[in-house]
Formats: structure tokens, C-alpha cells, sequence
């Protein structure tokens, strides 16, 4: 029996450390706080409206969490050179926070962006706040799986002055 109890104390033990190492491998990826807890999510994207209106851009809406792995991944490959250039040239982005999915529901109902679809949720706004896209099939769920190609297409697909649907 004891060579039982070994095999198995092993097992657990083997299992917490791979829990252990997977947890702190996506703590690295969240470094820093993405999603303002405490802003007023209406005022920030009406102030995005507001600049993309004077600088002719779209707004991006992002819906998160400061828990969620894939918000970071997602922020993380759009300040990458490339994304990011086209990002300040062509779009204001918000981040609303959700916080374990109580807050700003409006929000994501008014920009069709279903919770149980999973985050981050992305809406595209004309500067005046009309709905250009937003992601009801989850889409950038699982960011972590995503290439920069599948950012860029994004991005370009959704510049100002197209209409694609």
C-alpha cells in the first residue's frame, strides 16, 4: 500500500505544480491594469466619440476584465508596432469593464456584444455611435490563439470609410 500512497502523494503533488506554474504563466501576461474598475464606461466612450469625430476615426470598444488572460493577449497584440499604427491612425479604444460580468451589461446590450459569447467582446462604432460590427460569436474569446495576421484583418476591415458587414 505504501507504494500506492507514494504514486498518488506524487500525482498531487506533480498536478499542483503544473496548476501552480500555468497560473503564474498568465499572471506574467497581466502586468497592468487594463480595465479602469471604477470609470463611468458612458462617459469614456462618449469622449471617444467625441475625438473620433474630430480626427475622423472609429471607436473601438473592447468589453473585459482585468482577470481574463485573453483581454491581455488581445491589448498586448494590438500594441504591437503594426497594429498599433494602424490602431492610432484609424480608431479611439475603449475599455469597459465588466468585472465578473455584473457591470455595463447595458452596454454590451446597446453594442450587441453577448456576455455568453465570452470576453473580450469588441464593438465598432462611427464616430456619431452607430454600430458598425460587433462580435457575437466570440471571436477574440480565445485571443491566445490568435495570430497578428487575424488583428491586422480586423483592423483593416473595420477602418473608417469601409462598410464592410
Amino acid at each position: 500500500m505504501s507504494f500506492y500512497r507514494r504514486m498518488i502523494a506524487v500525482s498531487v503533488a506533480l498536478a499542483a505544480v503544473l496548476a501552480a506554474a500555468n497560473c503564474f504563466g498568465q499572471e506574467s501576461a497581466k502586468q497592468k491594469e487594463i480595465y479602469n474598475e471604477t470609470a463611468d464606461a458612458r462617459a469614456e466612450v462618449k469622449e471617444a466619440l467625441r475625438k473620433a469625430r474630430v480626427e475622423h476615426k472609429r471607436v473601438i470598444v473592447v468589453f473585459g476584465a482585468n482577470w481574463c488572460f485573453d483581454c491581455h493577449v488581445l491589448d498586448q497584440a494590438f500594441h504591437q508596432p503594426e497594429p498599433a499604427s494602424i490602431i492610432a491612425a484609424n480608431y479611439e479604444v475603449v475599455h469597459v469593464d465588466i468585472g465578473k460580468g455584473e457591470k455595463n451589461q447595458d452596454l454590451m446590450n446597446k453594442y450587441e456584444v453577448p456576455l455568453k459569447r465570452g470576453i473580450p467582446g469588441l464593438a465598432v462604432l462611427d464616430p456619431d455611435g452607430t454600430l458598425v460590427y460587433s462580435q457575437k460569436n466570440g471571436e477574440f474569446e480565445n485571443a491566445r490563439a490568435m495570430s497578428q495576421d487575424d488583428f491586422l484583418a480586423f483592423l483593416n476591415k473595420w477602418k473608417p470609410g469601409t462598410r464592410n458587414k
